[in-house]
């Protein structure tokens, strides 16, 4: 009897550890999503994480913020993502099913219902180029040769909503609220510079890889003292202010930016960014305010969510119009 309990110990304490691990949640990671709709496809991502136990998630949809969810809960093969809560409209909610490493389900809120499909995120984990090629220019300063509109965004739909990007004095000009504009080549890890002129109200983006967005936004009607901390609150960050320093100008739209407002020139702003692989570093007027951090994931508005795809520079154009580029130039890493 002896002898055969300690062999049952024994069994045991090689079946645990086994048992733990296989026990572990399906959906645990980061997950880059697909919302279909229509004959439309759009780009989200889900992270789920555990916490004592419990299942944490924070999401992205097509448009807007990455926010915590309200609510989040596995049934085997199944996960329930209460992404918005009811209010003034209905609650949002994921329902998703895990099978060999990929998600399926829909998107339902009320009585609409999409299609969602997503795949674990790749972790872009890439050495540091040792060089850098000389800067080539994405913008001519005479037409928009390189570059085409696209209409990516739910107002796409409307029939009104197309193409105002053009030339004037050498700028790269969007006189009103409508497509936005990408490079028709793409690109995997680079340096890019460039300058913009945003009147108030106005709010335009970089999408890096037309995927991860730096900001871009006037200078705030009335900047916090120099140094001071912006303690972030819930809501656009966008050109207004500094609301959601995650949402201001010198950060990865809602992932990552800086705790104090960057500085201003009184027209032309100025972008250097340099993305390889995941990590980022942003450097606006000279001023570093991320340095080499990690982007988790596409943010709102990106072209698609096929992170482990060279993407292009896409410049957002459906807000209001008035917004100026010039001097964009990308680096390419050295052969």
């Amino acid at each position: 009897m002896k002898k055969i309990g300690i062999s049952l110990l024994l069994a045991a304490s090689v079946f645990l550890p086994a048992l733990s691990q296989s026990s572990k949640s399906p959906f645990l990671g980061r997950w880059d999503l697909t919302v279909i709709v229509g004959n439309m496809k759009y780009a989200s991502w889900l992270e789920v994480t555990e916490n004592a136990g419990k299942l944490e998630a924070r999401a992205q949809q097509r448009t807007g913020n990455v926010a915590p969810v309200a609510a989040v809960q596995s049934e085997g093969q199944r996960l329930l993502v209460t992404v918005l809560p009811a209010g003034a409209r209905p609650e949002l909610v994921w329902d998703l099913t895990e099978k060999g490493g990929k998600l399926s389900g829909v998107s339902k809120q009320g009585d609409v219902t999409w299609q969602i499909a997503g795949v674990h995120a790749p972790a872009l984990k890439r050495a540091a180029p040792a060089a850098w090629g000389a800067p080539e220019p994405l913008f001519n300063g005479k037409d928009l040769t390189g570059w085409q509109a696209i209409n990516n965004t739910p107002d796409a739909a409307d029939s009104h909503f197309f193409n105002h990007w053009t030339v004037k004095n050498g700028e790269l000009t969007n006189e009103a609220r409508g497509s936005n504009l990408r490079t028709t080549k793409t690109f995997n890890d680079f340096k890019i510079h460039v300058e913009y002129n945003c009147p108030p109200e106005e709010n335009s983006g970089i999408y890096l890889r037309g995927r991860y967005e730096a900001q871009v936004g006037p200078p705030p009607r009335q900047a916090p003292p120099s140094g001071q901390p912006i303690a972030p609150q819930k809501g656009r960050g966008g050109g207004r202010g500094y609301r959601n320093p995650y949402g201001s100008v010198g950060s990865i739209y809602g992932m990552l930016g800086p705790a104090s407002p960057p500085p201003f020139n009184p027209e032309w702003q100025v972008y250097d960014i340099t993305l390889v692989g995941r990590l980022v570093t942003v450097v606006f007027n000279g001023v570093t305010t991320v340095d080499n951090e990690e982007i988790a994931g596409v943010t709102g508005g990106a072209i698609d969510s096929h992170e482990a795809e060279p993407g292009p520079i896409y410049l957002q154009g459906d807000h209001h119009g008035g917004i100026r580029y010039r001097s964009i130039t990308i680096s390419l890493p050295k052969k």
